[in-house]
């Protein structure tokens, strides 16, 4: 469901095949754009088919006449004939072929069946046949031409893909020469070496430090909840604050034509979006949309970019009205996508909504950073109009969009948004019974970055930030909220706690300590990541940060260490390893091969996986409490966990707040791979070989080093955090059997 496109060649030319821009398309759509052909016998494809064999014959734009595909020449000499006819040419004759063109109801009818079976067997092929009156092999013809034409759109993709990475690759190496340059050499202005230079650095901070405070002026003066990290932030929004700075009307058009456009995205079929034959994902014909929307072509941003294009729908158990409003309320949008969304803001209000909830016709201001759950990938940060609008009394849209080029006010301005949404969102349809249909577009505008090789096929796919990821994440939320206001819980789902408000204590306190883990995991700007490499050779992140005034995790000094590293194992076999009490003490170190035995068990969703736990793991000396938080989606499956105070967890297990328990969780994001075409790979089932590729693993593990805030952090505290990584996954991989990887 994704495509990724290299927008390095902005202006067009006269060859329309020579723009990696349009390396998705399909040559006979542009070119019979370009010469305006109208002519009724040719499909949107530019072919056309002989009357009795239905052989497509191809129509170059530089030839007049006919141009054969070397299967079709293969065919000719086989078991058909063409049927000729002569005609007197001023004196002389000439051989002519009859073509026939199919039905709309017989294209109709091929098409639904390709979409089920894209490889019909004899006997489909002869009851089609039958069915729309054509021979059996101008069935299997029609079959044969339309599993080429789709190989070669993904054939142009995957070119496409193939340059984008070599491009980045290139721009990789460049950066660390002139990365190595520098640290090499003096500043060219005063001389000074690297030393100077951050004592300069220091100095001039300390000059704005005086300025701000002299101004007045915060970074996030309109979002009390932005107030994290706000050094970091405040060039970023205090220049999107000027680029906005545009009329309302203005404002209000860009968001009435993206809400148009995300229609037409959401709901249109081919040729706009082809479905792969392999991956089953839909790609986006990027020919077809510059033609159905060809302003944006005009509004792409200077600079090499790379288009990501996705689509997916679900069912959530969530109301479209109560859903939209969800989307409307900042606060309300990072909780739905904790795992996505690292920091969201409001930066005004352009438009105030109508009706009861006020959110009809609404426009907003936003910015918002996306993570995925590892310290390697970069951060996306996106500054974006969103407006809501009701299509219907049953129907909303959340419509998401970046200004255009043209509103910026500078090219410096536009050269500093390095991700930009195109229009973007969700249509939000009641279905029944409280539930809802969200059909999910998500369409980006991203500049080159450097990504780590381990999820640079998951990055440049689309996968990572597309909308099968944002779906899922919906899905999952949504339902979580159902099984959490749920009064009539079965005893098999809330085993060990005897009381609906012992139940909904236990799972706040869960979920705080996912989001916790969340915050702490990602490559955010609330942390700074050191890369260390360990005596193995194994690639570690480490951070630490101190708390101060945050009651729900213990003072003092804070290490975080992560290491991301993929293994030969379904994510699926991954995921029922980590959460299974019976073998945890195969893998948890601090659980010294101790009995683990399960205290409490609480089902949040449909799937057996999602759910609660708090375990005893008891030794000789002490019996240790953990709290323990697994969740699944087809997108990635997370187990987080936590030492906690038993007798605080008893007063939990009652009914009280969970809001001041002191938990400093670890834990595992698991995710498919993202390769298409790889070697088998150990599953839970012989069947699932050819259906589940291998997993990317990230494990963080924190503690607390030093219960003073004032304390300095020193290497061995990171060593023995690093080792205990080091420890953890080789317990892993000695008990999954694959040592060797």
């Amino acid at each position: 469901m994704s495509m990724a496109v290299d927008m390095s060649s902005k202006q067009p030319t006269k060859d329309f095949f020579s723009s990696p821009a349009l390396s998705l398309s399909l040559a006979g759509i542009f070119r019979n754009a370009s010469s305006g052909s109208t002519n009724p016998e040719e499909d949107f494809l530019g072919r056309r088919v002989v009357d009795d064999e239905d052989r497509t014959v191809e129509m170059s734009s530089e030839n007049s006449g006919p141009t054969r595909s070397r299967s079709e020449e293969d065919l000719e000499g086989e078991d058909h004939e063409d049927e000729e006819e002569e005609e007197e040419d001023k004196g002389n004759k000439r051989k002519r072929k009859k073509y026939h063109r199919h039905t709309t109801d017989q294209i109709r009818h091929m098409e639904a069946l390709f979409k089920e079976t894209p490889h019909p067997d004899e006997k489909q092929r002869q009851q089609l046949s039958k069915q729309l009156g054509l021979a059996p092999r101008q069935v299997k013809f029609w079959f044969q031409n339309r599993r080429t034409q789709i190989k070669a759109i993904q054939e142009r993709h995957e070119n496409s893909l193939l340059k984008a990475e070599l491009e980045k690759l290139r721009e990789e190496n460049k950066a660390m020469r002139e990365s190595f340059s520098k640290a090499n050499s003096s500043c060219p202005n005063c001389g000074g070496g690297p030393d100077d230079l951050h004592l300069e650095n220091s100095k001039l901070k300390a000059e704005l430090d005086k300025l701000r405070a002299a101004l007045g002026r915060t970074p996030y003066p309109l979002q009390a909840s932005c107030s994290d990290d706000q050094e970091h932030r405040l060039g970023s929004l205090d220049f999107y604050t000027g680029v906005f700075a545009l009329e309302k009307s203005r404002i209000a058009e860009i968001a009435n034509r993206a809400t148009l456009e995300l229609q037409k995205m959401a709901t249109s079929g081919e040729p706009l979006w082809l479905r792969s034959v392999e991956t089953g994902r839909e790609i986006l014909n990027y020919d077809e949309y510059l033609k159905e929307f060809p302003q944006a072509q005009a509004s792409s941003f200077p600079g090499r970019k790379t288009i990501e294009a996705s689509r997916d729908a679900g069912i959530v158990f969530m109301d479209a009205h109560k859903l939209a409003q969800s989307f409307m309320d900042v606060g309300q949008w990072k909780e739905m996508f904790a795992c996505l969304i690292s920091k969201a803001a409001t930066v005004d209000v352009i438009r105030q909504g109508e009706g009861p909830s006020r959110i009809d016709g609404a426009i907003q201001l936003m910015f918002g950073e996306m993570q995925l759950l590892t310290p390697v990938v970069p951060t996306r940060e996106v500054y974006f109009v969103r407006s809501c609008r009701q299509l219907s009394p049953e129907k909303w849209a959340i419509v998401d969009v970046s200004v255009s080029v043209e509103d910026c006010n500078t090219e410096k301005e536009a050269s500093l948004l390095k991700c930009r949404k195109l229009p973007s969102g969700c249509i939000i349809e009641d279905t029944s019974n409280g539930h809802s249909k969200v059909i999910w577009v998500e369409h980006l505008d991203v500049s080159a970055s450097t990504v780590q090789p381990l999820f640079r096929s998951l990055v440049n796919t689309g996968l990572a930030f597309g909308a099968r990821h944002w779906v899922a994440t919906l899905q999952l939320h949504c339902e979580r909220l159902v099984f959490f206001m749920a009064t009539n819980v079965p005893t098999k789902d809330s085993l060990g706690v005897t009381t609906l408000a012992g139940r909904k204590s236990v799972l706040k306190m869960a979920q705080r300590m996912t989001q916790s883990f969340y915050r702490a995991i990602a490559a955010s700007s609330y942390h700074q990541w050191t890369k260390i490499t360990t005596k193995t050779g194994q690639d570690m992140r480490v951070s630490s940060r101190k708390n101060l005034h945050d009651p729900g995790e213990p003072t003092g000094v804070i290490v975080c260490a992560s290491s991301s590293l993929w293994l030969p194992v379904s994510p699926t076999l991954l995921f029922d390893f980590f959460r299974d009490e019976a073998r945890r003490h195969e893998w948890d170190a601090l659980s010294n091969g101790a009995h683990v035995q399960s205290i409490a068990s609480l089902s949040k969703g449909q799937d057996r996986g999602n759910s609660v736990a708090i375990q005893t793991v008891k030794s000789r000396e002490k019996s240790i409490w953990v709290l323990q938080d697994s969740s699944t989606n087809s997108y990635e499956s997370v187990v987080v966990y936590a030492p906690v105070d038993i007798n605080t967890t008893q007063l939990v297990l009652a009914g009280h707040d969970p809001s001041n328990i002191q938990i400093l969780p670890s834990g595992f994001s698991i995710i498919p791979d993202g390769v298409e075409s790889r070697p088998l790979v150990i599953t839970s089932t012989q069947d699932d070989r050819n259906s589940q590729g291998g997993s990317l693993l990230t494990l963080a593990l924190q503690t607390l080093i030093n219960p003073s805030p004032a304390a300095k952090l020193n290497m061995e505290s990171v060593e023995s955090v690093t080792s205990l990584i080091s420890v953890t996954l080789h317990n892993i991989k000695r008990s999954l059997q694959i040592e060797d990887c």
